[in-house]
């Protein structure tokens, strides 16, 4: 008996071995790494994008992976994490056909792999300083170091592997100038024992992809062989003689990207205390725009007041509504095919202005970003403050507006007498005048394109500024930012193309997003519609009945016998009727809203829980059914 029971043990033991061993066979095979992916968004599979970089390599990358696997105390979610990169590597590897090598290391104390972590910036994250989990991508020369790959960013790890590659096997970075009124790369400390000023993140991640070169607000000349793309970023108080230079750019076939702004809360914020004659801050002003080049193009951008939108309201801290801070979800992206956007689930812009059509451009202009149609334009300052008014007092105008457009083609000048004069030669006395123009040079200046070019605009500059794109935190001694929304992955995907990249589009489009419930919010913008004349009508009664009453108590303090006709109390209680009558109305209001939104609710729970077994039910009925007649058939 025992010589079956040991050779049917044997025969198992063989059976499980080779089960193994096929397995882990398999696994080194590309297609043993193969499998469907069946998530919203393919999260779990390289994006076209990444697989076009993969598919063009013309050189040996090499990718030092760095980390701790055998650490005791390393938490939960980081071993996660280390499976997921683990797994996205080994994709890297099958689809580059050879041309990534990717090189595990697990940086011990006092080992050779943690001086090569510290040769290649590699830094521990930890306070015991001896837990690590980063990259160091190289080819050739040329290296870029992902010190530490936050489990908060899993949803941008493709995309910062991607662009790393894709930057370590680009011989020269393209150009972008950049035109502003802040300091994006940041200012030294002005004084003994004062902070210096950080440079903007945005600016900082721009600095790994692009050449930035500054530009200032008075540039000499601008390139259009050597900037790839100009990049004005919140150009307050530009002068006609730097909008004719950037007109004559884009004349030239160049790409302008420009974000300007009709209140900015980044400029209040790094500009101190307000300057008590003007109201502006002491840095940089609060409204930017392109008075000349805009009407030019056929557009005027809104800057006195900014626009609300309550169907995009953002819900903020403390349950407060802020009207003009918008979230746009991809509903108020109308080209769902574009690259830009295709990808992006929302942005959040904050007070933004508005562009308005006025024709006669001459330019195909592709809005990329809308407002919806109950928009409208609120005071800035009551809308920095979160002002409740604004809520009731918005008056839609009935219409969409632009807050990123896109416009292409064979622009004409802004300029058609030629470059502006400066103040100091319209000052000339006649005689000089005359002189200057005998010797004045020729206009050579372009008067239409001369190649088709391509100006890109958002309403908006706050929505890069650092405490409203990033999580900012200091991690291990090193300053980690997560994306708070979609913000910088629009900016990127926008520059991208600019500069002629398409491939790096599609890996940056799982940045984590916020979807609020467009519908909800549909209908409590439709309540302030409703009630919101009444409310105003309300409150403009309460205060006449307060100052009436204020009037009376100062006679009666002033010793006069205080007597009320009978007119007087009349009124009063005419007011007091009609304070229960609106409060009433309002709650009957907030009661039907609260009903909508209960039936809202209800329906979709039904449709969790109850209409999908349903459908399964009925699938196998009819299944049921078709085989049954089937089977009568024979």
């Amino acid at each position: 008996m025992k010589a079956p029971i040991t050779r049917a043990a044997l025969g198992i033991a063989a059976l499980v071995a080779i089960a193994i061993l096929a397995n882990w066979l398999v696994s080194l095979t590309p297609a043993g790494n193969r499998g469907a992916d069946f998530t919203g968004n393919k999260i779990h599979t390289l994006s076209d994008g990444t697989k076009s970089i993969l598919g063009e390599l013309d050189t040996k990358v090499v990718i030092r992976y760095y980390a701790s696997r055998n650490a005791d105390y390393l938490p939960g979610q980081l071993k996660l994490h280390i499976r997921r990169v683990d797994d996205l590597l080994k994709e890297y590897s099958n689809l580059a056909g050879g041309k990534v090598r990717i090189e595990h290391i697990n940086p011990e104390p006092d080992t050779d792999a943690e001086d090569s972590a510290n040769l290649d910036g590699i830094r521990p994250f930890d306070n015991e300083g001896s837990l690590y989990l980063g990259l160091a991508i190289s080819a050739l020369d040329k290296k870029v170091v992902l010190p530490f790959l936050n489990p908060n960013e899993e949803t941008m790890l493709e995309y910062q592997i991607s662009k790393a590659i894709a930057e370590v096997t680009t011989p020269v970075k393209p150009v972008i100038g950049i035109m502003s009124a802040f300091d994006l790369a940041g200012m030294p400390a002005m004084m003994p024992g004062q902070q210096p000023q950080q440079p903007w993140v945005i600016y900082q991640q721009l600095q790994q992809s692009f050449d930035l070169r500054d530009l200032g607000m008075t540039p000499e000349k601008i390139d259009p062989n050597e900037i790839k793309v100009l990049f004005l970023f919140h150009p307050a108080e530009i002068s006609k003689e730097a909008e004719y230079l950037v007109d004559q750019y884009l004349l030239n076939g160049g790409t302008v990207v420009a974000c300007l702004d009709a209140f900015s809360v980044a400029a209040q914020m790094l500009g101190g205390q307000p300057n008590p004659m003007t109201g502006q801050p002491g840095g940089a002003p609060t409204t930017s725009t392109l008075p000349t080049l805009l009407s030019a193009w056929g557009l005027e951008f809104v800057s006195d007041r900014v626009l609300a939108d309550p169907v995009h309201a953002t819900m903020l801290g403390g349950d407060r509504k802020g009207i003009a801070v918008l979230s746009l979800p991809q509903s108020a992206m109308p080209q769902k095919d574009n690259i830009i956007t295709k990808a992006i689930d929302s942005i959040t812009l904050y007070l933004p202005g508005a562009f308005k059509r006025t024709g006669g451009g001459g330019v195909a202009m592709n809005s990329l970003v809308r407002s919806s149609t109950g928009a409208g334009f609120v005071d800035s300052f009551k809308a920095s403050r979160l002002d409740p008014s604004i809520d009731t007092s918005l008056k839609a105008e009935g219409t969409a507006f632009d807050l990123i457009t896109h416009l292409s083609g064979n622009f004409k000048t802004a300029f058609p007498d030629g470059k502006p004069k400066v103040e100091e030669e319209s000052e000339a006395a006649p005689d000089e005048e005359q002189k200057d123009d005998e010797e004045k040079p020729k206009d050579e200046s372009l008067k239409e394109a001369a190649k088709p070019g391509n100006v890109f605009l958002i309403a908006d500059i706050d929505a890069f500024y650092d405490r409203f794109a990033y999580n900012v935190q200091n991690f291990g001694g090193m300053q980690m930012a997560t994306p708070m929304n979609g913000n910088a992955s629009l900016l990127f995907n926008l520059l991208d193309q600019a500069v002629g990249s398409k491939y790096l589009i599609g890996t940056r489009s799982r940045a984590a997003t916020r979807r609020p419930f467009t519908v909800v919010q549909e209908m409590e913008a439709e309540f302030e519609k409703k009630v919101g004349g009444k409310i105003e009508e309300f409150q403009a009664k309460q205060r006449e009945a307060q100052d009436r009453l204020q009037e009376l108590q100062s006679q009666k303090a002033q010793g006069s016998e205080l007597f009320l006709s009978p007119e007087q109390e009349a009124e009063i209680n005419k007011l007091r009727e009609q304070q229960v009558e609106y409060s009433r109305l309002i709650r009957e209001q907030q009661k039907e809203l609260r009903r909508d939104k209960d039936k809202l609710a209800g329906n979709i729970t039904l449709l969790n829980v109850a209409a999908m077994p349903a459908l399964v039910i009925l699938a196998g009925f009819g299944l049921f059914l078709k085989r049954r007649s089937s089977t009568r058939a024979r």
